[in-house]
């Protein structure tokens, strides 16, 4: 990953001054994982105070903007919970960021759970309800 240009991703749900430091925190994990992979880090998102179960945040939708602008090729996240913690929005939100050719990497918690993936089902489920949600918060249409 050595030279990819990366963006960075932090997120709690309560904005009180502990919660500044968790930020603080993430921020500075993910600083420094990028450096010893020599990571260009371009941009820094965070969201203080927004549930993972929304999907209306601002840091949030800069870094879907970004992505889809390919203003970035790695994300780095403290794990797959600072996404979502809906998982199959946050499969969608990591699919999403694949088909703008962002690789994500998750510092803890490994990958998106694949068996949920593997039930059509499920899938079509979540799908159906991100574009409902997204196209409600964003007031556009989410890619097919």
């Amino acid at each position: 990953m050595r030279g990819k240009r990366t963006a960075i991703y932090a997120r709690v749900a309560c904005a009180t001054p502990q919660t500044g430091d968790a930020i603080l925190s993430q921020l500075e994990v993910l600083r420094e994982y990028g450096a010893d992979h020599g990571m260009e880090i371009i941009e820094e998102f965070t969201d203080e105070g927004y549930s993972g179960l929304r999907l209306d945040r601002p840091g949030l939708d800069r870094m879907r903007d970004l992505a889809q602008r390919r203003g970035f090729e790695v994300l780095l996240t403290r794990g797959p919970d600072r996404l979502a913690r809906n998982p199959a929005w946050q499969g969608l939100i990591t699919e999403e960021l694949e088909r703008c050719g962002v690789t994500t990497i998750f510092l803890e918690g490994g990958a998106v759970d694949a068996a949920f993936w593997s039930r059509p089902e499920a899938i079509a489920s979540a799908v159906a309800q991100f574009r409902r949600r997204a196209n409600r918060y964003r007031g556009r249409e989410v890619s097919r």
